[in-house]
């Protein structure tokens, strides 16, 4: 029997491939290429990036601001989402990223159905495509992300959350993904990556029935790392978010990229291949600066001083 790779399983190949010889860069599939136009100077910014400074310098925030649609996945804002992260990508000076709202009560509400309404069956499903490639560029992000959960974030809008490696929630989030009550499934990564949070029961349970969760049942399913109880401000995942950057921020930079990197790889294959994953990541950390400057401030008793060397 002869069996033809398709495109995709030849372009996952060539993904892995890429992989296993070191490049960071991760390409982008045929159906997102073109899927989403830059955004024109005249449109309004719904998705920003902001460096913070002083104490905070080294963290980055994507500030999600579609204000009339609720975050919803629109065209713009899928486009804009995936200028922040290009930038992201290549800029070594940031060592924690948090992607957050600006829209009160709301963290991402998923796709826009008014936007999808409009589009042929050709056309919706190059453009979930286009989605499922963002969510992979999110999650192959060097850095540490983490996702601040002050609101609802439903079907698109968790598969979001469940693409960065951290999520905070506030008490009163809701979060699910809803596809199934909509005659669909997940399509931007949902169907796999939260299997991979919350177990394979667990996700099939919560994909089935459509449900929502609040941030007390996310944060026992695992699917959150810290749930808070919401302030007055409406921005307690937020904070949160931020309090865990801080304790991100000291460690060494390269270290905690190639820990990403050897568990994010690690995850996929056997213990034997994750081993050997580990210890080529472990072999990127060995000539460098901060490894030295680690050893040393030990030995000296002092706090270390990394700069990313």
């Amino acid at each position: 029997m002869t069996f033809v790779r398709s495109p995709l399983v030849r372009s996952c190949a060539r993904l892995r491939l890429l992989r296993a010889l070191g490049t960071r860069s991760v390409p982008t599939p045929c159906c997102a290429r073109g899927s989403h136009a830059r955004a024109r100077p005249s449109e309004a910014a719904e998705v920003e990036l902001s460096r913070l400074e002083g104490g905070d310098a080294g963290i980055a925030e994507v500030l999600m601001s579609r204000q009339r649609a609720r975050n919803s996945l629109g065209k713009a804002f899928v486009s804009q989402m995936r200028e922040a992260v290009a930038t992201l990508r290549h800029d070594s000076a940031v060592r924690v990223v948090v992607v957050r709202s600006t829209v009160p009560g709301v963290f991402c509400a998923g796709a826009d159905l008014k936007e999808r309404a409009q589009m042929t069956n050709a056309e919706a499903e190059h453009f979930v495509c286009g989605l499922r490639s963002l969510m992979n560029e999110i999650a192959f992000l060097p850095m540490p992300t983490i996702a601040a959960l002050d609101g609802f974030a439903l079907g698109g809008g968790l598969e979001l959350a469940l693409a960065c490696d951290l999520r905070t929630a506030a008490s009163t989030a809701q979060m699910g993904l809803i596809e199934t009550t909509r005659g669909l499934l997940p399509g931007a990564g949902g169907s796999q990556r939260l299997p991979r949070q919350v177990g394979f029961a667990v996700a099939k349970e919560l994909i089935f029935t459509g449900q929502r969760v609040g941030g007390e049942r996310a944060l026992q399913l695992g699917l959150v790392n810290r749930m808070v109880e919401q302030n007055e401000a409406g921005d307690a995942a937020y904070r949160e978010a931020l309090q865990l950057a801080r304790e991100i921020l000291p460690q060494a930079p390269i270290a905690v990229r190639m820990a990403k990197e050897a568990m994010n790889r690690g995850i996929e294959v056997d213990i034997s291949t994750g081993m050997a994953i580990e210890g080529m990541c472990y072999a990127r950390v060995i000539p460098t600066r901060d490894r030295q400057e680690g050893m040393a401030a030990f030995i000296e008793k002092r706090p270390a001083r990394y700069t990313g060397e």
